[in-house]
């Protein structure tokens, strides 16, 4: 570690200020770190799914990603919609996730711990927990910052959304 106005070799910086100046844009404006136990749920919310914001414009002023975490109930299913021009990675912590995707959700896919799944621009899909009785966990990361669904109510979903009561602190069970 080196002392404001000192370049790394520890001799005085000729710029002494600037350098000062430059040291605590660094500091402040560099690498962050953001705690597990302060992620922001102060996201858009569906029934069955928390979502919570690690990294966004408001939180780190990210640009062009954000990234955060889900908790999805047992059993818990959206309906079929895409994300615009955004591109998702989904990372499964614990818990199973199904994804189905297509023009009919004619294709279906299981990833567990470890696993992850890619969902490109455009593609109408549908997330599910494969479980009856495990909550599904899983880090989200998608390429902007704007949160983009665009609901595809006209593409009959394979598995139908059940009727789960929302879980975020704003919303109550009826």
């Amino acid at each position: 570690m080196h002392d404001i106005g000192d370049d790394h070799d520890g001799e005085p910086h000729p710029h002494g200020e600037d350098h000062a100046r430059e040291d605590a844009r660094w500091k402040h404006d560099g690498v962050r770190v953001i705690p597990g136990d302060r992620l922001d749920p102060n996201t858009a919310q569906t029934p069955g799914m928390f979502r919570q914001a690690a990294i966004n414009a408001a939180r780190v002023g990210a640009q062009r990603i954000w990234a955060g975490t889900v908790a999805i109930e047992p059993d818990a299913k959206t309906g079929v919609h895409h994300h615009g021009a955004l591109e998702s990675v989904i990372y499964v912590v614990s818990g199973r996730a199904r994804m189905r995707w297509g023009e009919r959700l004619e294709y279906v896919a299981e990833a567990g711990p470890g696993d992850f799944i890619f969902v490109p621009p455009y593609v109408p899909h549908q997330e599910i927990n494969a479980s009856t009785d495990e909550p599904l966990h899983c880090v989200l990361v998608r390429s902007d910052n704007e949160a983009v669904v665009v609901n595809l109510p006209e593409i009959e979903p394979v598995e139908r959304p059940e009727t789960v009561p929302w879980i975020d602190p704003i919303h109550r069970h009826p």
